[in-house]
């Protein structure tokens, strides 16, 4: 065992963040700490470290073990180029070795009486600069620079001169390279693109060390997180597993605490009936018997009643009308900026009703691309072209579509003036503005909050196509889930970039990957374009050109993919059609067979011969039909769910 935490208590005034929080960490073990904005994650995270005291409880860390910290924040105000401050986190290696060239220069002066003793000292310098990966360690910065997405171009950059985002991912790499025993991550994937959140993975699963990460990717905590430690209420509670399994056992454990609830107070009133019953009979007997269950019930430990998050988002979006069956056509477009070429013979085109992810790495001009579409910037070669009735609603990562100066309330009553103050109050209180946090200049707030004051809006605009630039920023999971199923239960079209790939698997068909070179087209969720890029790989790479695979092989197998793709969609979609209409035949039947019994029992018709006969031949005839409808719909069902998008 590395950490234990034993009863941690934390309050900022009268306000409870964390209460009576036990759990341990053991050696190389993996755990996510999770809870929605606020819950006291960062906080319990402080604690641990000590930058924090408890009120009350105890952190103990085991004999001689580090640890290293990253928090979500870094200002680095260093002059060292980027390589140079990663290099630093080397310094005891740097000085071994110099201190090694130095023995070497005096070995080949030395008498013959100190040179056993030096070459003695230079072999065990050389063996402990061999156990600290002395002669790789270079090789070790440039692989972290890369993995955490640095260009060979920028390890030269002045640390100073970065945005907050480099400044993170610098920080990172350094804590890194220091191989602490215990690694604490406080939301490390926000500055980093999907191919340095793979490789960030893929390091951390492989560390031998222990690590604490709190984060909102659920993708990634997936793929690195043996437990779960849970802040909900105030309440800390551990969880074997990763992300998906903690929600299964979450769910399981919210009906349990709901049922028992539930039963328990079935049990209280029925036992205070019976109580209230045998005071009636005011005999003796029967009221010794009533106080008897009074004292059993007094003592009875009462279930609190389970808390439903209240500060859920409400998020419904619909279109006003329906766009052409074409929605969005772009043909040989480009982009540069000066002589940075972001990219070039970019062709797509976007039907009604699909959900399309645009992704790539950091600077490709996944954004840039979007604001292509929307006018906002001008391409420098190509077409761009959206079909008919296409009503595009868009969310700007940026949030330009914002109006700084103006209140919440100004924001949205000034976009919808036919709204009531009482509508305009509604929509603001479904994204959890209440009361005087409407009257908030958009200057003031967080990000976190524009970006919902942005899904506002969008929700009112009754787009039919929607196109959005990482709209999950900010956002804690609870919030991403309700956009999730708000996204999927939407009938018109959406294009978006994210970087959250647990979003982009839920809700996405089709994959698009931007590069330089143009757009690689995917027909599935990311679990899918994971499965093919790998396939692509392996049989584009050099040393499988002796088999007789050109490089066009990529080409035909998304062809081929996107072609079957389609074919699955076109069934899939008819068979829900077909699915429906069955059900709709159905429901209208039974109704009508409901109606001809009511019927039946009315005076003025039990009496009518003819009328009787007339009803009870169309309720047979019903009946059989249902009986025939009934089979179809089975079957139906079945070739419904046997027809996967996915291989």
């Amino acid at each position: 065992m590395i950490l234990s935490c034993h009863n941690l208590n934390k309050s900022f005034g009268e306000n409870i963040i964390i209460k009576n929080a036990s759990f341990h960490i053991e050696d190389n073990e993996k755990v996510a700490v999770v809870g929605i904005n606020g819950a006291g994650k960062t906080t319990l995270i402080k604690m641990i470290i000590g930058e924090l005291l408890p009120d009350e409880g105890l952190v103990t860390f085991s004999k001689d073990k580090s640890f290293g910290y990253l928090s979500q924040h870094q200002d680095l105000a260093s002059s060292s180029s980027i390589y140079e401050e990663l290099l630093s986190s080397k310094a005891d290696i740097i000085a071994l070795e110099e201190l090694i060239r130095k023995t070497e220069l005096l070995m080949k002066s030395a008498s013959d009486e100190d040179l056993p003793q030096i070459m003695n000292s230079y072999s065990v310098m050389t063996h402990d600069f061999e156990l600290k990966n002395g002669y790789a360690y270079r090789s070790e910065v440039v692989g972290i620079l890369k993995g955490l997405g640095f260009l060979e171009e920028e390890f030269s950059k002045q640390v100073a001169t970065l945005s907050g985002g480099q400044k993170t991912r610098v920080a990172l790499g350094k804590l890194l390279l220091t191989k602490p025993d215990l690694i604490l991550l406080d939301e490390p994937t926000n500055h980093l693109d999907i191919n340095a959140i793979s490789w960030l993975e893929a390091f951390l699963s492989n560390y031998k060390g222990a690590v604490i990460v709190v984060s909102h990717d659920r993708y990634f905590l997936d793929r690195i997180a043996g437990k779960i430690i849970e802040i909900d209420n105030t309440s800390v509670l551990s969880f074997p597993g990763n992300y998906s399994a903690y929600a299964n056992q979450k769910e399981l454990l919210r009906i349990s605490r709901i049922n028992a609830y539930v039963n328990q107070q079935r049990e209280i009133k029925h036992q205070e009936e019976v109580i209230a019953r045998l005071k009636s009979y005011n005999r003796e007997k029967s009221v010794k018997r009533a106080e008897s269950r009074e004292k059993l019930l007094n003592k009875m430990q009462v279930l609190d009643k389970p808390l439903e998050v209240n500060n859920e988002m409400h998020i419904q979006i619909e279109p006003n009308c329906l766009s052409g069956n074409d929605v969005l056509s772009i043909v040989q477009l480009s982009k540069a900026f000066g002589n940075n070429k972001l990219f070039e013979n970019v062709s797509l085109e976007i039907k009604r009703g699909e959900h399309v992810a645009l992704i790539g790495e950091n600077g490709t001009g996944k954004t840039t691309l979007l604001k292509m579409i929307n006018g906002i910037v001008e391409s420098d070669h190509g077409s761009i072209k959206l079909g008919t009735n296409v009503n595009i609603g868009y969310y700007d990562q940026e949030h330009h579509v914002l109006h700084m100066d103006k209140t919440l309330f100004e924001e949205i009553s000034d976009s919808y003036p036919s709204l009531t103050n009482t509508e305009i109050r509604n929509t603001l209180a479904a994204f959890l503005f209440t009361g005087d946090d409407v009257y908030k200049r958009i200057k003031d707030i967080s990000g976190g909050e524009r970006g919902r004051v942005s899904l506002a809006k969008l929700m009112l605009s009754e787009a039919n196509f929607l196109i959005l630039d990482e709209p999950t920023n900010h956002l804690d999971i609870m919030s991403k889930e309700i956009l999730e199923n708000a996204i999927n239960h939407y009938s018109g079209t959406v294009l978006f970039v994210s970087h959250d790939r647990y979003f982009v698997n839920k809700t996405a068909h089709r994959i698009l990957d931007l590069t330089s070179l143009g757009l690689n087209n995917y027909a599935g969720n990311y679990d899918y374009y994971i499965e093919k890029k790998d396939l692509i790989y392996i049989t584009t790479t050099p040393n499988n050109t002796d088999n007789g695979v050109s490089p066009t092989t990529e080409t035909s197998i998304q062809k081929n993919d996107w072609m079957q793709q389609k074919e699955l969609q076109a069934k899939k979609r008819k068979l829900e059609n077909d699915l429906q209409k069955t059900e709709r035949q159905i429901a209208n039947l039974e109704t009508r067979n409901s109606e001809i019994e009511e019927l039946m029992y009315l005076p003025e018709i039990c009496t009518d011969v003819r009328k009787l006969q007339e009803l009870a031949k169309e309720s047979e005839d019903n009946q059989i039909e249902l009986s025939s409808l009934y089979e179809s719909w089975e079957k139906l069902c079945e070739e419904n769910e046997s027809t996967t998008l996915l291989p």
